[in-house]
Parts: structure tokens; C-alpha cells; sequence
């Protein structure tokens, strides 16, 4: 459901086995993809030439007050500090944190601000403060008379980083990954606790008060767009607009069909919109290929360390590459065939016995993430603490075992699509069993919403070919507000306000500005993908 669980989704089967012999070689004339997930990328994805600072903004000397670690934007005056904040409210003992903030001033200070917008980029475990620039370029038309505040949750980036050992999370197994949750908390103890979206949302609110700012306007992406409206349901009053990007509600499919809906459901469009590819001879063939893998995983390598390791890639695996990487970067990167445009034609060979373009393809894939070694102490903490869990927290280990297969059997027949779904609800990196081990003692409760949301303009965007945060979480987001509109940007995944065009993001800005959608007719002319040709259907 986040960003931040790209990054982790490709793991949740890498299964680190004996050395065996060197990784095979990339795909020949393979192109270029952003698959690092934002935010852990310096700059998620590429801005379109028209949201990039103006060519003059760099003679204007950057103005930072505030610490060493204070980021710098051309032209604006940023303004940084900390505020520290009770690790878990009503427990002195358990100490306190440093929250930090950065406010990037409008350019024009010479009139009040029309606005401040407060961030969040997702996660859990997504660093605000480090993608100042880049929010300024995709808010670049509200430079001039309004205000970005910046904060680090709690636990990441410059807010006092929180570690329980998990950073070689991304090379363990399922099983290993749910005896690491344990141990997490273990370490922990009742500071765990205070790693919640909740506590989150009140230090956002602390900082708020803090600098004087009456009323601001929400922005979240993915993992925030699940904060958001937690900071709003508690801190009301504060909220003047919300804006949610990538969206799933706070209480969700912990299973994740509605991803595995999506998935084929973006197959078919990338096909029609393409020409390319037939959609339903695409998706059966994800269905074969689904099977196959079942009967019989494939084993494949990749370099840790220097040394070679064997993984299983399984229909698990497939599951996690397509409802991630798949959607990482579309809509971004126009001129180039990302993997949604490679996959009909891996599928087709594959469906046909020809399993090494695909077997290639992911091995890359994972190399990729096998490389980038990051600590995931925060994101594990919140999702445990936080997200919705088929069993109840109370229950023993036994028994919340036998609950998980109970909600799972329960599922409609065919929810999963072309997946089973017991591979399926297994590849989720934020949901499914991942934290069947966290404690009951000592740590919070999933969040559910018991208040009503602010009546202020709300606005939900969503990737027509998000595979994440599927429209179908996104429509069930603005269903929790009393007054939400829900945008739809074609030819584009997880992070639609950044299309090659400029046109989502031009719609956010004029909502954060005007509280209403403008003119939505610049939609159409977002390009559709560039998708690999597949053979007419087999008779």
C-alpha cells in the first residue's frame, strides 16, 4: 500500500538458499526504469520540463535558518528546527523524540500566505525534508504565495531514527520475515508503541501550532493518504483542503485483492491503448503462467554481497513484481518501455514455455533491490502497529493462525483474479501474515476511524494503472469523506500527479489553490505506454 512497500515487496519470497553459479546476464537492449521506489530515490520520479525551478531560480542565494541539516531550495527561504515530543503519551519514563520540520517559505513574503501545504511522500518510512526541491518543482505554481511545511515522522530521516535490526530484512523469507517482526518488537519493548500514525499525526499537529499556522492544506501520497486523514479525523479543525494521491482507505483488504484485480484489469489497458497486444489473450496468459508457477517455482540467482545467492521465484514472487515494480514509474517516463510494456510478451513466452525472458527480466528486477540495503525498523513498526489484520490482536498465535485461514477461506471465489489466492494474501509486504508474530502486550491497536472526517474540499487521485494502491482502495478512500472528488488520470501508475505532461500535477495545484478541480481536459493528451508487440491471439 505504500511506497516504501515497493521497495520491500520484492523480498517477501526471496528465499537466500547456497551459492550456485554467477546471475545470468540482463535481457539484451533492455531500457532504463526507475524501479527504486520513492522515496528512498532521491527524486521519485522525473518532473516534466514545466516543473522544473526556472532557469534564473539559482541566482537567487538559498536562505536557510535554522540546523546544518536545513535543506536549501533556490529563491526560497526555509526555515527549520525541531520539536520534542513524548514517545508514547502518559509513559514519561519511555523518553522523548526530536520531530523535525522544515517550512519553505512562498517567494512573494511581502503578502500573507494563501496557503500552507503539509506533506507527506508515504511509506511508512518516506523522509519529507530530504525532497524539498522536488516538491517544489511539483508544486511550482504555488511557489509564489504559498507556504510547504516539511516534517519527518517519527522514527525516520532527521526525527530522532528509530532501528529494532531490520536491516537485512530484504533477503529473508517469509518465515524469516515474521520471526524478524517478533524479534523487532522484542527489542523494542513499550517503546514500540509509539511508532503509530496516530502519534504521527499529533507531532505534525505540534509542529503546526508551533510555527503559528492556523489552518493547512493536507497532502499525501500513498502511505500518507492513510495518515492524512488519521491527522484529520484528530486535528479537524486545523484542516482547510486535503488532497490524497495514490490512495487506500484506513480500513482495507488486508489480503490485497483489489491489487490483484488491478492487475489484470491494467493488462487489458496498456493492450487496447497500445495496439500492441490483445488484453484477454494477456491476462490468460497470466493465468497460465500463474499456474505453472505453482506446480513448479523456478530457480534463479543473484549477487549479495559479492557472492552469488538462489531465490525461488514463485507465483508469490510474480504477484509482488506486478503489483509494484509494475506500477513504479508509469505516466513518468514516456520514451521508454517500462515493465508493465515488457510484460505481455514475457507472459505470452512464458504461457509458452519460454521462461527465460521473464525469469531474466525479475532477476534484474530483484539484483536491483538486492543491492540497496535499508533499514526497515519504522515501516515495519507502523504497519504492525497500525494496519488492518485478519485476526485479532488479543487472540494466541494458534488462534490467530486459525483466523487468518479462516478470513482467507472466506474470500469470494475469484477475488484474487488470475491468482491464487493463498499466493496472493502471502506477497503482501504490509498486510496477509507479516505481523501474525507481533506482540499483544506493549504495542498499539490497528486505527480505526470513529469520527467523522472534516466537511472541507477533498480531492483522490488515482492511476488508471496503479496496481498499489488500486482505483478500487482509491474510490473507497474518498468514500470516507463528506465532500471528495475522485480524479482518474489515464496512462499512469503509483504517483498519477507525475505524468510526463504536467497535467496531474496541475490539477493538484489548481485544487490546493482554488479548493475545487479545474478543467480536467488536459487529461487526454497524456501519452499512452510504450508496450513490446505480442503475435496476433492463437487460434
Amino acid at each position: 500500500m505504500s511506497f516504501i512497500s515497493a521497495f520491500m515487496a520484492l523480498n517477501t519470497s526471496l528465499s537466500v538458499l547456497t551459492p550456485t553459479v554467477p546471475p545470468p546476464p540482463a535481457p539484451p537492449q533492455q531500457q532504463q526504469q526507475h524501479v527504486l521506489p520513492y522515496p528512498l530515490s532521491p527524486e521519485p520520479f522525473p518532473l516534466p520540463p514545466n516543473l522544473r525551478p526556472p532557469a534564473n531560480a539559482t541566482e537567487h542565494a538559498p536562505r536557510t535558518e535554522g540546523p546544518d541539516w536545513c535543506p536549501t531550495v533556490p529563491g526560497r527561504r526555509v526555515q527549520c528546527g525541531t520539536r520534542p515530543r513524548p514517545l508514547v503519551h502518559g509513559k514519561p519514563e519511555l523518553g522523548t523524540i526530536d520531530v523535525a520540520y522544515a517550512l519553505v517559505r512562498r517567494t512573494n513574503e511581502s503578502a500573507p500566505a494563501t496557503n500552507t501545504v503539509m506533506v507527506n511522500p508515504g511509506g511508512p518510512g518516506g523522509a519529507a525534508l530530504d525532497l524539498a526541491q522536488w516538491y517544489d518543482g511539483l508544486l511550482a505554481s504555488l511557489r509564489t504565495d504559498h507556504d510547504l511545511l516539511l516534517i519527518d515522522p517519527r522514527g525516520i530521516g532527521r526525527s530522532s531514527p528509530v532501528s529494532c535490526g531490520l536491516g537485512n530484512y530484504l533477503l529473508a523469507d517469509r518465515p524469516q520475515q515474521r520471526t524478524m517482526v517478533a524479534d523487532c518488537a522484542a527489542a523494542l519493548g513499550p517503546r514500540a508503541a509509539g511508532y503509530t500514525s496516530a502519534a504521527t499525526a499529533d507531532d505534525f499537529n505540534a509542529v503546526r501550532k508551533h510555527l503559528g499556522i492556523a489552518k493547512v492544506v493536507l497532502y499525501g501520497q500513498s502511505y500518507g493518504t492513510y495518515l492524512m486523514p488519521i491527522y484529520a479525523e484528530r486535528h479537524p479543525r486545523t484542516v482547510r483542503s486535503i488532497v490524497l494521491s495514490a490512495a487506500y482507505p484506513v480500513t482495507f483488504d488486508p489480503f490485497g485483492a483489489p491489487s490483484a484485480r488491478a492487475i489484470g484489469n491494467s493488462l487489458r489497458l496498456v493492450c487496447e491503448r497500445s495496439a500492441a497486444c490483445d488484453g484477454n489473450t494477456a491476462v490468460e496468459d497470466l493465468r497460465t503462467v500463474n499456474a505453472r508457477l505453482r506446480a513448479q517455482p523456478i530457480d534463479t540467482t543473484i549477487t549479495v554481497g559479492g557472492h552469488p545467492r538462489t531465490f525461488r521465484l514463485t507465483e508469490t514472487f510474480l504477484a509482488q513484481a506486478l503489483t509494484f515494480a509494475a506500477s513504479s514509474g508509469v505516466g513518468a517516463l514516456p520514451d521508454q518501455v517500462l515493465l508493465i510494456g515488457r510484460l505481455p510478451a514475457l507472459l505470452h513466452q512464458a504461457a509458452r514455455g519460454e521462461t527465460t525472458p521473464l525469469k531474466n527480466e525479475l532477476t534484474a528486477l530483484v539484483q536491483g533491490f538486492a543491492d540497496l540495503q535499508h533499514d526497515q525498523s519504522h515501516t515495519i513498526t507502523v504497519v504492525c502497529n497500525d494496519y488492518t489484520r485478519p485476526w485479532s490482536v488479543e487472540a494466541p498465535l494458534r488462534k490467530r493462525w486459525q483466523q487468518f485461514d479462516r478470513a482467507l477461506a472466506k474470500t469470494a471465489p475469484g477475488a484474487f483474479d488470475t491468482f491464487s489466492a493463498q499466493s496472493f494474501a502471502l506477497s503482501a509486504p504490509d498486510g496477509g501474515d507479516l505481523c501474525i508474530e507481533w506482540p499483544e502486550e506493549g504495542t498499539a491497536r490497528p486505527y480505526k476511524l470513529t469520527r467523522p472526517l472534516p466537511d472541507v474540499p477533498t480531492l483522490v487521485v488515482s492511476g488508471d494503472l496503479d496496481n498499489n494502491t488500486a482505483a478500487e482502495n482509491s474510490r473507497l478512500s474518498a468514500a470516507q469523506f463528506p465532500r471528495a472528488q475522485f480524479l482518474s488520470v489515464p496512462n499512469t501508475g503509483h504517483g498519477a500527479e507525475m505524468d510526463s505532461t504536467g497535467c496531474g500535477a496541475a490539477l493538484v495545484s489548481g485544487f490546493i489553490r482554488d479548493g475545487r478541480l479545474g478543467d480536467t481536459s488536459c487529461l487526454a493528451a497524456i501519452p499512452p505506454l510504450k508496450v513490446n508487440p505480442v503475435g496476433p491471439p492463437t487460434q
